[in-house]
């Protein structure tokens, strides 16, 4: 009982960290993207060769409506756009891109359009198992040479293919380069979208890890040779739980201008957060990307242009800072500005607030920067006024009242999204005179300018954020008297992905009047993971304060920035949220779950083992789980080798050994392949006790369910079999298991290993069904040996009555086997779901292409798992009567302790290895019980 509660109050922790965690964000605020016309895949013809050695891969061309029809030959005139779909990702789902494209291209007038290109990867699991990566690696490649001879007979022909990844196609997009007869100039741009390139998000097999590292080395140590290609990976935020956008950053060089990394808040005209599948059709973030496609087109040619700087331009301009103006529109300076004197105003004052008429006039702002120079550091400016203009421009020789000739200051331009905003150093502008900000609306329409002068340093406050234990209990508090149109405020201490805040912002204004919305920004210095929240003036507004990344070296806290209303005043409101903390805790270590439930799971057989030492009997199956739980035991050693391992000596000595570097906790730094000499990440010390505690929850919890389902399972099957007294049910006997292994070694070694697995585990919880329902039998027969005794008295028999004593002795005797061993392998069971759990990627893998070929090839779980189909195999007849009397149940009962404390060392960034160390206490337990 005692269990049971603790054990409750830990899942209830859990629960409110999957809860944060799955529902803690904003509500999906992408808008859906919608065909107009039927959508059309046409399936491209692919070499015999290809198509041989690929049978269930496909590569098709969108289309819809007319233009589906004019391509129904493959007569293509337009840019190649090839889509890669992800992990179980469907090749319609291009649709989006292909659809949003046609329509781009219907608006004109050049004829300039996509060939929007889709790959049928067979809906493979490939983010769960890695063997098929390489595969489809190569087929891109076959691919993207199909693709580009369907443009032969044109006269200028595309000589490169732009792909658009979506979760692990971003990733096979990039191990283009690791094939040898792959030629890099066929691909200059890369757009990843959720895709996890910094690692993989569970590495449940050895191919993935390798397929990982392969890319890493190619991308990280070679990356001179890939200086040309440009690869812009987009992140959906905290909606993506599936995917967290820390993976989603690139490993590359340091400053390497052609790799970018973003979140799609920080995008701008999205700024929404998506989830995992929505990032695929969420329409602000395709306009912008199919917007971007288009702009790289080059007029002369109608084909994406090879020119780097001009890729890297385009995706600055729609996907970093978006200026508010045509991408290609570059004035020449110095500009001539109207000489009507009624158009110009000189402003004196330090604040500029001007709303435009409905009757169109033309509106010119003046203001000195000779007397400001000294007192003021910047001038900001911003305004509603979202038409695609210049509209803020210097001085360079100004007559009377008016500026006659200006050069265009407005390239600065950031777009907010509300309004426009223009923040100038009055250090880089020595060669002008004055601003001039254009407010003119010829066209009559209505819009806000607000400028002003600002010493930045005087409107920027910091605030210690309370400490991530503070549980709430205590908070942080700033009060910014708005005298200016922004604020910062500096976060301090704010920078590690575990710290959770609910930042509250409340807005009070002594006078009531329309106002420009404001703008909270929280604004990480080191990644571009801004997130944006408008609010009205006054109001009180929540703000998740989280990160997706750490801080890497020593750059600046987070920072909150305030767009704000003049003469307000602001209340800035820090406190931890636990729930928060706990959502980011299985955000980024939830993977890592697994490995706490073995080593709970492993320290509970061990405690069965002793107990059948000591006393020849097991302790309850749920009692012995919730005696898994040993922090202290397996913690500290843990510690103790990352300090040793801190000593360059030992360190040596270890690699000497070729002993496996140790797993830590999961890296958060963006790029964290990539620095060098960079401080590790900082994870506290007590989150392995509590990733130890949620691993324990969940497999405490987990086993009385299967306990239950079991004794479920038992109730239903008993009608349709045969009752049995026996403790030997369900057993195979010495000949049966060695058959039992032969065949299943040959269906593993012919088919795939995880139905060998499978099998024998099926075949184990038939043995413990059978023990449940002997168990019932002989309860029930003993509930029924009194009355036959008082019967018996009251006849006179004698002899009956001490046969009838003999029997109720014997039954009890055969009822406590039968429960000991129904307990020992219950216990046994729940511990086999962890290499069942681990081998289900490869077995759907293999179920779904059965139809192409019966054996799985790669198989990483054979032949490695051999040792582990055996002894699951020779388990399945053990007794807790054999095992008492083993001569090798002590050494057996020794190994349970190291082997976890390995487990936690190794296995957290490797979770196939898990199975390993199952085999390493398993084998032994399966031999003491014929030994």
């Amino acid at each position: 009982m005692r269990f049971a509660v603790f054990y409750g109050a830990a899942l209830v922790l859990l629960v409110a960290g999957i809860r944060e965690l799955l529902t803690g964000s904003e509500e999906n605020r992408c808008s859906m993207t919608y065909m107009y016309e039927y959508p059309e895949y046409r399936r491209v013809t692919l070499p015999r060769r290809v198509s041989r050695l690929y049978p269930a891969y496909g590569l098709y061309l969108y289309g819809e409506g007319l233009y589906a029809q004019e391509t129904r030959a493959l007569k293509l005139t337009g840019a190649p756009v090839l889509f890669l779909p992800g992990n179980a990702g469907s090749y319609k789902q291009a649709r989006s891109l292909g659809s949003v494209a046609l329509r781009k291209a219907e608006s004109l007038e050049r004829g300039v359009h996509l060939n929007v290109f889709t790959v049928d990867f067979n809906e493979e699991l490939v983010a769960l198992y890695g063997g098929s990566l390489r595969k489809q690696t190569l087929f891109l490649h076959e691919c993207i040479k199909a693709v580009l001879r369907l443009y032969k007979g044109q006269e200028r022909p595309p000589t490169s293919v732009v792909l658009v990844g979506h979760s692990m196609g971003g990733v096979v997009a990039r191990a283009l380069f690791t094939l040898p007869r792959f030629r890099p100039p066929l691909v200059g741009l890369i757009v990843t979208q959720a895709s996890p390139h910094l690692a993989p998000v569970l590495a449940l097999d050895t191919h993935l890890l390798g397929f990982y590292s392969a890319v890493r080395e190619r991308w990280v140590r070679h990356a001179d040779s890939l200086a040309n290609v440009t690869v812009l990976s987009v992140g959906g935020g905290y909606r993506d739980y599936q995917v967290r956008s820390g993976l989603t950053t690139l490993p590359c060089s340091p400053g390497d201008p052609n790799k970018l990394s973003l979140v799609a808040t920080a995008v701008p005209r999205t700024w929404v957060s998506t989830d995992h599948l929505s990032i695929v059709w969420c329409k602000e973030l395709v306009l912008a990307t199919v917007r971007a496609l288009f702009d790289l087109i080059e007029p002369e040619t109608n084909q994406f242009t090879d020119s780097v700087a001009r890729r890297t331009e385009v995706l600055h301009h729609h996907f970093i800072r978006h200026p508010v103006r045509m991408l290609d529109e570059t004035p020449e300076p110095p500009l001539p500005l109207p000489d009507s004197p009624e158009a110009w105003n000189e402003v004196n004052a330090l604040r500029l607030a001007y709303s435009a008429p409905k009757e169109g006039q033309a509106k010119f702002f003046l203001f000195a920067l000779s007397s400001r120079r000294k007192a003021y550091s910047h001038f900001y400016c911003r305004s509603n006024n979202m038409e695609m203009s210049s509209w803020v421009y210097g001085c360079v020789q100004k007559t009377g009242s008016m500026c006659v000739r200006a050069v265009d200051l407005s390239r600065g331009t950031e777009l907010l999204p509300p309004y426009k905003v223009l923040i100038l150093s009055l250090g880089d502008l020595s060669s002008v005179s004055h601003l001039v900000v254009a407010a003119s609306n010829l066209n009559g329409k209505q819009f806000t300018v607000e400028c002003e002068w600002q010493r930045q340093e005087a409107q920027a406050v910091s605030v210690a954020v309370p400490h991530v234990l503070s549980f709430g209990l205590t908070s942080s508090e700033v009060t910014v008297n708005s005298s200016g149109l922004l604020h910062t405020v500096e976060l301090e201490h704010f920078h590690q992905v575990y710290q959770s805040f609910r930042i509250t912002v409340t807005s009070h204004c002594k006078v009531q009047k329309d106002r420009m919305a404001n703008v909270y920004r929280m604004k990480v210095p080191w990644f571009r993971e801004d997130y944006l929240t408008t609010a009205s003036v006054p109001s009180v507004t929540e703000i998740s304060g989280m990160l997706h990344t750490s801080r890497p070296g020593n750059a600046s806290s987070a920072l909150l920035q305030l767009h704000t209303a003049p003469n307000c005043q602001y209340k800035v409101l820090v406190r931890t949220s636990f729930q928060k903390v706990m959502g980011q805790v299985l955000r980024f270590c939830g993977p890592q779950l697994p490995v706490y439930m073995a080593a709970t799971l492993l320290l509970a057989c061990g405690e069965q083992l002793w107990s059948i030492a000591r006393t020849g009997k097991p302790l309850e199956a749920s009692q012995a789980v919730g005696w898994g739980l040993q922090p202290h035991k397996v913690a500290p050693p843990v510690y103790l080798l990352h300090l040793l391992l801190g000593c360059s000596q030992f360190q040596e000595a270890w690699s000497a050994l070729g002993l496996p570097a140790m797993d830590a906790l999961p890296p958060t730094a963006p790029d964290h392949s990539a620095l060098e000499g960079g401080p590790v990440d900082e994870w506290p010390r007590l989150l392995v006790p509590l990733l130890y505690l949620l691993g324990a929850t969940v497999a405490f919890w987990g086993s009385a369910l299967l306990r239950l389902s079991l004794a479920l399972l038992s109730l239903a099957v008993a009608p349709l079999t045969r009752p049995s007294v026996s403790p030997d049910c369900g057993t195979l006997g010495r000949r049966g298991q060695a058959l039992l292994i032969l065949v299943l070694s040959i269906v593993g070694g012919t088919s795939c290993g995880a139905v060998a697995i499978v099998s024998a585990f099926l075949i184990h919880l038939y043995r413990v069904v059978r023990l449940q329902m002997t168990e019932r039998s002989l309860s029930h027969m003993l509930n029924l040996a009194p009355e036959k005794n008082s019967e018996g008295q009251k006849n006179g028999a004698g002899v009956s009555r001490e046969r009838n004593g003999r029997g109720a002795l014997l039954s009890e005797g055969v009822l406590q086997q039968v429960r000991s061993d129904l307990q020992l392998h219950l216990s046994l069971s729940a511990l086999f779901t962890l290499p069942i759990m681990l081998s289900a990627p490869a077995l759907l893998h293999w179920a779904r292409n059965l139809r192409y070929s019966t054996r799985l090839d790669p198989d990483s779980l054979w032949p490695h798992t051999l040792p582990l189909l055996a002894a699951m195999v020779l388990l399945i007849d053990c007794s807790c009567h054999a095992l008492s009397h083993s001569r090798l149940l002590h050494v057996v009962c020794h190994l349970a302790l190291p082997l976890c404390v390995a487990m936690v060392t190794f296995s957290p960034l490797h979770l196939y290895r898990v199975a390993y160390f199952l085999s390493a206490v398993l084998v032994p337990l399966a031999l003491s019980c014929l030994l």
